[in-house]
């Protein structure tokens, strides 16, 4: 448990600037609505891909669908390049309420947007183009909820307070996913075809007002404080991406990995499942479009119910012990539980909340794994890079992949590809320091010998408490 200051409500280990339980609160609240718009608006786009391909693609089919949902993933890493820099420059909260306005706009925009039939090419063009401004915006978004969150939770109970990002996740796919169920039990299919599809789409906007208040509300994380106080942010993000690039490769590159098989299991069970259970393709589970929804909604309010012990267990045992159960577990139960789904719909919730169970455990250690295996100066750059690469490549294809795959080798493909996925986040875990516990303060590697030596300014004077005050006072203390 963390220490616990004098007054009742504040936490903070030895070390960390206190921060009071009711600005922790509100901390994850911001970080938590952000996550909330973000994949609120990529459930809601797969929900809809029916609706969505009879407005814009009626001739060319799902699949043009599809494609322009991966799309917006091709900016992410852009994305990450231009506003990770930023935020590690100037701070996390004042990139955080530019990425949140630009999610909701482009997701608001989504369903004003008139129909083929309305404007014939330019309708898909349209569409197109708030795809990329929704992949742009997202690329800052992630990486810089993740790194808010971790640098405003104590060190002790890192894993409790970052699984409420994920919740967060959770609750965008859920909130998204409800919205839909209740228009098609409300409205009749060529209502729903016509306009009633628009609806989740427009919600986006005062979803993301909510996050724009909470955040221009909070200051900045104690961490990014302390750097500015001890003048080691960086003085320009060229710089901060210099480093990272030249000193960070590796943690990069281990990150890299560990998407790999996060998103390619995320993105399989929570965006492609309603299309593979009610798809036409070869040995098909033969479950209609609003069974799978049920399906998939009971699943996913399951894991939002349970991703806090997800978090909670981590920080008692471990981030890499919970990141190896699951990712030995799905590889073991994959093929099984998709062979459940395919044996009526009680079996398929069975199936499905297995599988999302054994996958919380990287769910939800995200935002307290990722953050840490980059030091404070180059944190936020660091995370939304190599995530969004990451993501790019294998979570905004997943769909388009298993979609192909099941069409060519059959309904047992997707549990193939997360075992590929599951190996590929294996070799990324191995030499992940374990950060349970550590501080995330500075300019060293969290859990690494690095990060356990005495900090030290830039011009590589010791600095320890109450040090650089001194030192700025004999003038030794310079920017880089």
């Amino acid at each position: 448990m963390p220490a616990q200051s004098t007054d009742s409500d504040t936490y903070a280990s030895p070390g960390e600037q206190p921060v009071d339980q009711k600005t922790l609160r509100r901390a994850v609240g911001a970080s938590m609505i952000g996550n909330a718009t973000e994949w609120y608006d990529y459930g809601v786009y797969a929900y809809l891909t029916t609706e969505i391909t009879d407005n814009f693609f009626p001739h060319a089919g799902v699949a043009a669908t599809l494609l322009v949902y991966a799309v917006s993933f091709v900016l992410r890493p852009l994305g990450g390049i231009v506003w990770g820099p930023i935020g590690d420059r100037l701070g996390r909260n004042k990139v955080m309420a530019m990425t949140i306005i630009l999610m909701a706009l482009g997701t608001f925009l989504v369903g004003v947007i008139p129909s083929y039939d309305s404007i014939g090419f330019w309708a898909p063009v349209l569409l197109i183009l708030l795809r990329v401004v929704q992949g742009f915006s997202t690329g800052g978004e992630y990486g810089g909820a993740a790194t808010f969150m971790a640098e405003y939770a104590p060190d002790k109970k890192r894993g409790f307070w970052g699984s409420f990002l994920e919740c967060g996740t959770l609750l965008g796919f859920s909130g998204g996913l409800a919205i839909t169920l209740i228009l098609r039990a409300s409205l009749s299919d060529d209502a729903m075809t016509s306009w009633g599809w628009r609806i989740p789409f427009l919600i986006g906007l005062p979803l993301g007002l909510v996050g724009l208040y909470l955040r221009t509300k909070m200051e900045d994380t104690p961490v990014f404080r302390e750097l500015q106080g001890n003048n080691e942010v960086e003085e320009a993000a060229t710089s901060a991406l210099k480093d990272l690039f030249r000193d960070y490769w590796q943690p990069i590159v281990r990150l890299f990995l560990l998407v790999v098989a996060l998103n390619i299991a995320d993105y399989t069970l929570l965006t492609y499942m309603p299309t593979y259970m009610s798809g036409d393709k070869p040995d098909g589970l033969g479950i209609s479009s609003t069974q799978s929804d049920v399906i998939l909604l009971i699943g996913q309010l399951i894991m939002t119910a349970l991703i806090w012990i997800a978090g909670t267990t981590s920080d008692r045992v471990g981030r890499k012990p919970m990141w190896w159960f699951s990712l030995i577990g799905i590889f073991v139960l994959a093929v099984p539980c998709f062979w459940l789904m395919g044996q009526g719909i009680a079996w398929a919730i069975i199936g499905f909340t297995v599988l999302g169970l054994v996958f919380l455990p990287q769910l939800g250690t995200v935002s307290a794994t990722f953050p840490a295996m980059f030091p404070a100066h180059v944190r936020y750059a660091g995370m939304a890079i190599s995530y969004n690469v990451s993501t790019a490549a294998f979570g905004g294809t997943a769909s388009v992949v298993n979609d192909w795959l099941v069409g060519w080798g059959g309904r047992y493909m997707p549990a193939f590809y997360m075992m590929l996925a599951m190996v590929i986040g294996m070799i990324g875990l191995v030499k992940v320091p374990e950060t349970a516990g550590e501080s995330i303060r500075g300019r060293g590697i969290p859990g690494t010998s690095e990060e356990k030596a005495e900090p030290r300014d830039r011009s590589g004077i010791h600095n320890v408490s109450g040090i650089h005050d001194v030192s700025r006072e004999f003038g030794t203390r310079r920017r880089r």
